[in-house]
């Protein structure tokens, strides 16, 4: 069979060997392209069904996160006026049903902020540490340095700052001690919005989390 082949092609001229490649690339090429559209046509139905599915739901989970506001809020105004939430509530609270079967939690979201007291406060207590205790203790002033540390945002981090708080009263330097009297008052905790836990008890009657996280799912 190899024989009768290799005897066909040497019985070809140039260009009828030029011509035949030439086809057979060009065959080669209409395939490849058939595969390729079958493949993006694939694709494109498959991104097509997901997208329309996840703005359907997108738009279920607004209405249904506008009806949790509207309820809870309703219910936060029966609560005050029921004497069940706190003179000092800032928002946040609990709600089961009579057979403690069903739980809401509504919490209260909050964002950390300091101001542009902070960058002064920051450089006071970096030239203590570098000037003052870099000197007696390296590691020590590598790991309150550490609690100053901004992060990806460009922000303080709340637990790091707590942290740094723990150390206040090591130093009775006046550049510490105003230091953190500043990045104290710098502080402030601002509302982000109220988020919301739902659970509901299993047959073993342990509260188990309905979730509405995609990723936890």
């Amino acid at each position: 069979m190899i024989q009768t082949i290799n005897a066909t092609v040497n019985q070809l001229s140039t260009i009828e060997l030029e011509n035949l490649l030439k086809s057979r690339k060009a065959a080669e090429m209409k395939q490849l392209e058939i595969e390729k559209q079958a493949y993006e046509n694939s694709r494109n139905k498959k991104i097509a069904t997901i997208i329309a599915k996840a703005t359907k739901l997108s738009v279920e989970l607004e209405n249904f996160k506008q009806l949790c506001h509207n309820q809870m809020d309703e219910q936060a105004l029966k609560l005050s006026e029921y004497g069940r939430i706190r003179s000092n509530s800032k928002g946040g609270f609990s709600i089961c049903d009579s057979d403690d079967s069903m739980k809401i939690k509504r919490r209260r979201d909050t964002e950390p902020v300091w101001d542009e007291r902070s960058a002064k406060a920051i450089a006071l207590i970096k030239d203590f540490l570098t000037d003052t205790i870099k000197k007696r203790d390296v590691k020590l002033h590598e790991i309150l340095l550490s609690f100053l540390e901004r992060n990806a945002k460009g922000d303080l981090e709340y637990s790091r700052v707590m942290d740094l708080y723990k150390h206040e009263d090591k130093f009775d330097d006046t550049q510490w001690k105003e230091g953190l009297r500043l990045i104290k008052e710098s502080f402030s905790n601002h509302l982000k919005g109220y988020g919301y836990e739902f659970k509901q008890k299993d047959e073993n009657g342990r509260w188990q989390s309905i979730s509405l996280n995609f990723s936890s799912l």
